[in-house]
């Protein structure tokens, strides 16, 4: 049996590849870019999940489990323009190929991360996993899209796929759309909210995903869908002002208007300049927790790290390497 990890370069293929290895097993990692930490214990294969060549090289068979990681996200220098075609390009395409080569050689145990972007903004909350999916953006929709791959397949080939819908992963070497708040707290400078920061925004460790997609392996891939977030997670302010004080930082924090915030940086959007996508900031004044209950119980499975643990492993990582570019 081989755990092939596609995306296993990237930040959580990274942790799952150490997790595998501490387990004893040789992980093959499948991605465009070699890993930033050399694995001595996994095998490295070059390629891309939208070419089928490249994928049909990992020689899949019926032993295998993949874990499908390999996907275009928010930081990875998003087009002002056709957005959903560039975040379907890898997340709907990419998952199509792999399928195809899976079907092939009667690969049939997958292991998906989507996003709790598919929710859209929620009805109520926690948001369950049988909340409906009206994804507001390219990227949720682009992953919806890929959900949908994965319950055909399922139809077509018997395939058993765990589906895990995760709040923001972070943790120790996580930047993406904490890099500007982090900086602005490294330099003491004001903070802005969207909003009072009165609302809950969950994270979740990236070693309690990496937790689950064992688990979920260990019970032959449940489909599920699994939601995965952190328990009991604080208010915005409330975790914004221990990070600044766990900091050691001067920065203060600063409510603005949300309905005066949102349009400005939607407009800064659409001009080119940036600063958080419209699905970022449209649910960032918002309670948004997802319900793990399910998780919980089909899993055994418990998050082990809370939310201010979490951003100030980031952050702290954040500051290093930082410092050593200094």
């Amino acid at each position: 049996m081989r755990h092939i990890i596609t995306g296993g370069s990237g930040f959580t293929g990274t942790y799952l590849a150490s997790a595998l290895i501490k387990q004893g097993e040789k992980p093959v990692i499948f991605d465009c870019r070699e890993p930033r930490t050399p694995h001595g214990s996994a095998d490295f294969i070059r390629g891309d999940t939208r070419e089928y060549r490249d994928v049909a090289r990992l020689n899949l068979g019926a032993d295998d489990i993949v874990y499908h990681l390999a996907a275009r996200q928010f930081h990875e220098g998003v087009p002002r323009q056709n957005r959903d075609e560039w975040f379907a390009d890898v997340n709907v395409g990419g998952t199509r190929c792999l399928l195809k080569a899976m079907a092939a050689g009667s690969s049939q145990r997958l292991i998906f991360f989507s996003t709790d972007m598919t929710y859209g903004i929620p009805n109520s909350t926690p948001v369950s996993p049988l909340h409906p999916q009206r994804p507001i953006g390219p990227y949720g929709r682009s992953k919806l899209e890929a959900e949908r791959l994965l319950t055909k397949a399922g139809q077509e080939f018997g395939l058993k796929a765990s589906i895990f819908r995760p709040r923001l992963i972070s943790g120790a070497g996580r930047l993406g759309i904490l890099t500007k708040l982090f900086r602005l707290i490294r330099a003491g400078l004001p903070v802005p909210l969207i909003g009072a920061g009165k609302n809950r925004y969950q994270l979740i460790a990236v070693e309690d995903c990496v937790a689950a997609a064992l688990a979920a392996v260990r019970r032959d891939c449940p489909s599920g869908p699994f939601n995965l977030g952190s328990d009991n997670p604080p208010t915005v302010k409330e975790l914004l002002r221990e990070l600044i004080r766990r900091a050691g930082s001067r920065s203060f924090l600063v409510s603005t208007p949300a309905a005066v915030l949102q349009p400005t940086l939607s407009f800064l959007d659409w001009i080119g300049l940036t600063l958080l996508y419209p699905e970022q900031f449209a649910i960032a004044n918002i309670d948004y927790i997802l319900n793990t209950a399910t998780t919980k119980i089909c899993l055994d499975w418990k998050p082990q790290r809370n939310d201010m643990d979490i951003i100030f492993d980031a952050y702290s990582e954040f500051t290093k390497s930082a410092d050593a570019q200094s």
